[in-house]
C-alpha cells in the first residue's frame, strides 16, 4: 500500500514540476532532462534506449558496468575519488553517472571519466525497468543519500550488488522512527553501507542493519586531490599583495546581511573575494552598492576590459584600487582558497552549510553561520577542535574575526587544525574500493 502511494506521489511530483517549469528555469532544465531520460513516445523511447545500449554492447560480456548515482554537484564531488579509482582499477569497465539535479548534470554532463552521463529517470516502476534493462549494471553505487524505493527494490530483486557510501545518519531520520518501516525497507536493499562516523554505524545496527563499515568521508580525499592540483592565479596574487585576504564561499543573501555590515565596520587592511552561491547580476550589483569600498565583478574578461580602459597593467589596477572582488565565474573557487588567510562559508543560515573542507585543506580559520550546519560531521569536528567558528550575527562575526586577525598565533593554530583534520582523516576511498573489489570478486567481475 505504501509503495502504491509512493509511486503515485512520484507521478504527481513530475506533473507538478511541469507546471512549475513554466516559471522556474532550474525546474525547466530538470523537466527537459526527464523528457530525454523517460521519453513519452514509443519511438522516442526506442531511440533513447538504443543509444544507451549502443554505449555498452561492445564489451558487456567481458567487462562490468558500474552505475554511480549522485543527487547533485556536491555529491558528485564527494563520489569523484571513487569514480576515478574505479576507472583506474577497471580501465575497460563501462561507467554510468546519473544525476537528479540540474545543478549537477549541467556542470558535469561532459565529465570524461565515465562513458555516459544522464538524468536519473523518475522513480516509477516502468522507468526503473527500462533504465536497468538498458544499462544492465553489474553494481550500483549511491553517493551519500538518495533513497529511491522502486530503484532499490528492483536492484535487490535482480540481485545487483548495491552500495551506499559516504553516508551519514541522524537519530531524527525516519529510518529510526517506530513508523519508519517503509524507509527501513529501502536501507535493507543495500548490500553494504559505508558511513562517515561511528554514530551512523550504531544507528544502523540499532535497527538490525549489520553490513555497515565506518569508512569516513570521501570528500576528504577529493579536497586533498584538489589541493594537490590547485591552479595559480597571478591576478589574485596581485589583488591580494601583502594584505590579508578573506574569501567568502557560496554566499547567500542571509550571509551577506551579516557580512556587509561587518566589512563596512572593519577598519584594518583587508582584501575580500566573494563567490555568490548563484550568479545573479542584480544581486551582485546590490551588494556592490551596499559595500563602502571599491569592488569589481571578476570574470575571465574583467582584466582585459580594465586594461583597455586604464591603458595600464591590470595586475597593478587590482593591487592598487580594489577592496573586493565578486566572482562572476565558475571553477576557480576551490583553487583560490590557497590564497586565503580567513574563510567564511555560506549556507548555514538557510538550506545548509556548504563545503568547508575545500578551504580547510589549505589551512585557514573558517567561519560560518547557524543553525544549519548540524548535518555535517566536519563542521562539528572543526568546531570542537577550535579550527572553525560559528556565528549568529554581525557582532559575533566581528568579535571572532578580530581575534584571529590580531593574534597571529591563534590564526596559525586554527589554520593547522583545519589542514591536519583533512590530511589525517583522508582514506575513505580506499575502504570503499575494498568493498567494491570484494563484491566484484564474488560476482566474478
Amino acid at each position: 500500500m505504501f509503495a502504491f502511494f509512493y509511486t503515485l506521489g512520484i507521478h504527481l511530483s513530475v506533473m507538478l514540476a511541469r507546471i512549475v517549469a513554466l516559471f522556474h528555469p532550474k525546474t525547466r532544465k530538470w523537466v527537459e532532462g526527464q523528457a530525454i531520460a523517460q521519453p513519452s513516445g514509443k519511438r522516442q523511447r526506442a531511440n533513447f534506449h538504443q543509444s544507451l545500449n549502443h554505449s555498452f554492447t561492445h564489451s558487456l560480456i567481458h567487462t562490468p558496468t558500474f552505475w554511480f548515482h549522485a543527487a547533485s554537484l556536491g555529491e558528485f564531488e564527494q563520489g569523484r575519488p571513487v569514480i576515478e579509482a574505479v576507472r583506474k582499477q577497471y580501465p575497460k569497465a563501462k561507467l554510468v553517472l546519473t544525476f537528479f539535479s540540474p545543478s549537477g548534470y549541467e556542470i558535469r554532463k561532459d565529465y570524461d571519466q565515465v562513458d555516459l552521463v544522464c538524468y536519473l529517470p523518475a522513480d516509477t516502476p516502468a522507468n526503473v525497468n527500462r533504465f536497468l534493462d538498458a544499462v544492465q549494471p553489474n553494481i550500483a553505487l549511491f553517493i551519500k543519500y538518495e533513497f529511491w524505493h522502486n530503484y532499490l527494490h528492483e536492484l535487490k530483486k535482480r540481485q545487483i550488488p548495491t552500495l551506499l557510501f559516504s553516508a551519514i545518519f541522524r537519530p531524527n531520520q525516519l529510518f529510526f522512527k517506530w513508523y519508519g518501516g517503509f524507509y527501513r525497507q529501502m536501507l535493507f536493499c543495500f548490500d553494504h553501507v559505508l558511513v562517515q562516523n561511528k554514530t551512523s554505524e550504531e544507528l544502523l545496527k540499532s535497527i538490525g542493519y549489520l553490513n555497515v563499515t565506518v569508512a569516513g568521508d570521501t570528500r576528504l580525499d577529493r579536497v586533498a586531490q584538489i589541493a594537490a592540483q590547485a591552479k595559480s592565479y597571478p591576478e589574485i596574487e596581485a589583488f591580494k599583495g601583502k594584505t590579508p585576504l578573506l574569501i567568502v564561499g557560496s554566499a547567500w543573501p542571509d550571509d551577506m546581511e551579516v557580512l556587509i555590515p561587518f566589512l563596512n565596520q572593519f577598519t584594518q587592511p583587508l582584501k575580500v573575494i566573494i563567490a555568490p552561491h548563484e550568479i545573479n547580476t542584480e544581486q551582485i550589483q546590490k551588494w556592490q552598492s551596499e559595500l563602502q569600498g571599491t569592488s569589481l565583478r571578476f570574470t575571465v574578461y574583467s582584466l582585459q576590459w580594465k586594461e583597455q580602459e586604464a591603458k595600464n597593467n591590470p595586475l597593478d589596477i587590482l593591487h592598487s584600487t580594489l577592496d573586493t572582488l565578486f566572482l562572476d565565474t565558475i571553477g576557480m573557487l576551490s583553487s583560490l582558497y590557497r590564497y586565503a588567510d580567513f574563510v567564511y562559508i555560506g549556507g548555514a543560515f538557510g538550506d545548509g552549510l556548504h563545503n568547508i573542507l575545500e578551504p580547510a585543506v589549505f589551512g585557514a580559520p573558517i567561519f560560518f553561520g547557524k543553525p544549519h550546519y548540524q548535518k555535517f560531521q566536519e563542521a562539528h569536528d572543526l568546531l570542537q577542535l577550535d579550527g572553525a567558528v560559528s556565528v549568529t550575527n554581525t557582532e559575533e562575526l566581528k568579535q571572532g574575526f578580530t581575534e584571529v586577525y590580531e593574534n597571529q598565533l591563534v590564526r596559525e593554530q586554527r589554520a593547522d587544525i583545519c589542514r591536519e583534520y583533512v590530511l589525517n582523516n583522508a582514506g575513505a576511498t580506499e575502504k570503499v574500493m575494498e568493498v567494491i573489489k570484494a563484491l566484484q570478486s564474488q560476482k566474478g567481475g
